[in-house]
C-alpha cells in the first residue's frame, strides 16, 4: 500500500522508470495489435480484421455522435489511439502488481495521476490547435467572448476545469481499484481463512474493474471528441 515510485535522478531532473516502462509496454502492446489486426486485409474480413474494423465503426460512431464527419473524420485516428491506448493502459495492472523492495515497478499507468493528467492537457491543447487551424485565429478567440464579453473569466476556468477532470477522473477509478486489489490480495496472503474469504471478492472485482477500465476508456475518449467539436464546429 506504502510503496515508493521508483524515482532516479538525471542531469538534474527526475525520472519515474515504473512510469517510463509502462507507457512503454502498453504503445508495444497497441502498435502489436494493430500491426497483427490489420497484417492481413481482405474484402471478407476475419479475426484480427473484425475485432480492428468494429473498433473503427465504433470510434466513427462517437464522433458522428459530436460532429459532422466531415469536421471530425480527421480525429479518427486520434479516437482509435486514445481508445486502445487507454483501455491497454487500465488493463495492464489487473492481473498483478510486481514490487521491487519497497518499489512498486508494475502497475497501470493510467493509477498515476501524472499520466492521467499528461493525456488531458494533450487533447487540451490539440483542441486549441485545430480550432485555430480551422477557424482562424480571430474567429477562434472570439468564440471566448460570445455570447457577451463578461462570460471570457468563465470559459478560462472551464478550460482549467475541462483538463482537470478529464485526467483525475480517469486516474482516480483506475487507481481506486487496483488499491482494493491490493488489500484483497493482502487478505488472501494472511492465512488459509483469508485466501478462501478473498477468492469469490477478488474475481468480482477483477470482473467489476474491467468493466470500469472499459468505460474509462469510452468516457475518455468521447470526452475528447466533444472537446474537439466545441473548439471546431462552427455552431458551437
Amino acid at each position: 500500500m506504502n510503496h515508493e515510485a521508483p524515482v532516479r535522478e538525471f542531469l538534474g531532473l527526475y525520472f519515474n522508470l515504473a512510469n517510463i516502462m509502462m507507457i512503454t509496454i502498453a504503445s508495444v502492446i497497441v502498435f502489436l495489435i494493430a500491426v497483427i489486426a490489420t497484417r492481413s486485409l481482405a474484402l471478407k474480413p476475419t479475426g484480427g480484421q473484425n475485432f480492428i474494423e468494429w473498433v473503427i465503426d465504433f470510434v466513427r460512431n462517437i464522433i458522428s455522435n459530436t460532429m459532422d464527419w466531415h469536421t471530425g473524420g480527421r480525429f479518427l485516428t486520434l479516437g482509435i489511439t486514445l481508445l486502445m491506448y487507454i483501455f491497454v493502459s487500465n488493463m495492464l495492472g489487473l492481473p498483478f502488481n510486481v514490487i521491487v523492495g519497497h518499489e512498486l515497478w508494475w502497475k497501470s499507468p493510467t493509477a498515476d495521476p501524472v499520466i492521467t493528467l499528461t493525456l488531458a492537457v494533450m487533447v487540451v491543447v490539440l483542441s486549441h490547435y485545430y480550432g485555430i487551424r480551422m477557424k482562424g485565429t480571430g474567429s477562434y478567440l472570439k468564440d471566448y467572448v460570445k455570447p457577451f464579453w463578461f462570460l471570457l473569466p468563465i470559459k478560462i476556468i472551464e478550460e482549467f476545469a475541462n483538463t482537470l477532470t478529464l485526467g483525475l477522473r480517469l486516474y482516480g477509478n483506475i487507481f481506486a481499484g487496483e488499491i482494493l486489489l491490493q488489500l484483497l490480495a493482502g487478505l488472501a496472503t494472511s492465512g488459509i481463512g483469508g485466501t478462501i474469504g478473498a477468492i469469490l471478492p477478488m474475481m468480482a472485482w477483477q470482473g467489476f474493474s474491467i468493466f470500469v477500465g472499459t468505460i474509462q476508456a469510452f468516457i475518455f475518449t468521447m470526452l475528447t471528441m466533444v472537446y474537439m467539436s466545441h473548439k471546431v464546429s462552427t455552431d458551437h
